[in-house]
């Protein structure tokens, strides 16, 4: 038997040691998936819907336990990880909602002596491969979905957070979902691999890093089969010399720092008007101060640790390198004594003095920093933010409701804001550009991926 350890940032302690799976376990799964697609396929859209609710319902019923457990695993704040699970219930229910009429069969005009249609078909097995800093909000996006529309689901999470695919799989049993339907696996980077290029494999929904979905690509290079790749983000934020500032500063440094900034759409760079500048830094240095860094599981906490130690070291190198190139920090990090090297716990942090030679304004960060840039007019603004190589959410802040849409249409991502970051609609889609990703999840148009059209053309 091989084995892994989730090791808590929190304190170093064990949270779980489980097994990986085995060569014949995988084959198992594999199998299991494929058997359960024509009969999961046939059980009417109503049954389907029935099943995948009552498993969202019973990962509710237990969300209070399951929120703490998450924050052992990964050591977001007590006081936050709550909100994860309603964010879970809030795309659940949203995509069982509008399954009927984004499965609903679509009909061209009529054509005498002809009846045609076309219908949405499930593809057959679908491999979640989920990540650890919302491994439950991730994962939804394509689990409920996939399950909906006819897909059985295999589950890969995090060796960061393995109990949620423990948890989700207990859920789907209690449910009553049929044998095969729903599954998890453990399995190494190799292990994964392999299940992404088993032919029963019909559709892969990975969240994750570029490398992580370039990984991806290729084991799939040698298939004709769909995945859709979640990526990272470098998010953008313009402030404008209209704007509400004591607004955009409470919005944007909850933004930048929550979850200790490790999420794909925190915001990572900042510009703002030279007319506001000032300030702007002043008050959102303010907001960064009054954030307590400490054990996660202590209830007045609201920063805890980075997922890991080599995540934390990552920040500091982009940090140390921006101050090597002339940016300034802006916050005492000896302000926050549980802030320690060698530890992965990280003062929230501001630069300024930064520019597009730094990786700080250049590559993701992941972390509770931002750059923060001047800027003289829109047109700037708009260079500075298509200025990378992600495209994922950027946001203007402003009260001109026609310059947000104006701006917007320029910037090149896929979610363009207005007095808003940092956040998932489940109405829209979820899509990313460049090295953010391809592909969408959510919306109706999330059912699209998870599926594929078949005509009907009959002649009477």
């Amino acid at each position: 038997m091989v084995a892994f350890t989730c090791i808590s940032p929190i304190d170093g302690r064990v949270v779980a040691e489980l097994a990986l799976a085995t060569a014949s376990e995988l084959e198992r799964v594999c199998a299991a998936a494929d058997a359960a697609a024509v009969p999961w396929a046939a059980v009417p859209l109503d049954g389907r819907m029935q099943l995948v609710s009552r498993m969202v319902d019973e990962v509710v019923a237990e969300s209070q336990r399951l929120a703490r457990e998450l924050t052992l695993q990964m050591g977001r704040p007590s006081s936050q990880t709550p909100s994860e699970l309603r964010g879970f219930e809030e795309r659940a229910r949203y995509m069982l909602t509008v399954a009927p009429a984004a499965l609903a069969a679509v009909q061209p005009a009529a054509k005498p002596g002809f009846v045609r249609y076309m219908e949405r078909v499930p593809l057959g097995p679908v491999l979640t491969l989920a990540p650890w800093n919302y491994p439950w909000l991730t994962a939804v996006n394509a689990v409920v979905p996939a399950l909906v529309a006819g897909n059985p689901v295999v589950l890969k999470h995090s060796e960061q957070t393995p109990l949620v695919a423990e948890r989700w799989s207990a859920a789907a049993q209690r449910a009553g979902l049929p044998e095969g339907v729903f599954q998890f696996v453990h399995c190494s980077h190799e292990q994964v691999a392999r299940l992404v290029s088993d032919p029963r494999i019909q559709f892969v929904a990975f969240t994750g890093s570029v490398a992580g979905g370039h990984a991806v690509v290729r084991a799939t290079a040698d298939r004709f089969v769909g995945c859709g790749l979640e990526l990272g983000g470098k998010d953008a934020a313009y402030v404008r010399a209209d704007a509400d500032l004591e607004f955009s500063v409470s919005n944007l440094v909850d933004g930048t720092f929550y979850n200790s900034g490790q999420s794909c759409c925190a915001v990572e760079r900042l510009y703002v008007h030279e007319a506001v500048f000032d300030r702007f830094v002043e008050a959102f240095v303010a907001g960064a101060k009054q954030y307590r860094l400490g054990n996660p599981l202590e209830a007045d906490t609201t920063l805890g640790p980075l997922v890991r130690l080599q995540a934390a070291d990552h920040v500091r190198g982009q940090i140390a390198e921006a101050l090597q190139r002339g940016a300034r920090a802006l916050v005492d990090p000896t302000a926050f004594p549980a802030a320690q090297d060698g530890t992965p716990y990280l003062a929230p942090q501001v630069l300024v003095g930064v520019d597009h030679g730094m990786q700080v304004m250049r590559e993701e960060t992941f972390g509770p920093v931002v750059g923060i840039m001047s800027v003289s007019s829109d047109e700037e603004a708009i260079g500075l933010m298509n200025d990378s190589r992600y495209g994922l959410t950027a946001s203007v802040w402003t009260t001109d409701n026609d310059a947000a849409v104006s701006i917007g249409q320029r910037v090149h991502v896929g979610t363009w804001f207005q007095n808003r970051c940092d956040y998932l609609d489940p109405a829209l889609a979820w899509t990313g550009i460049k090295d953010s990703g391809r592909g969408v999840s959510l919306s109706t148009l999330g059912y699209e991926a998870l599926t594929r059209p078949k005509s009907f053309h009959l002649r009477q």
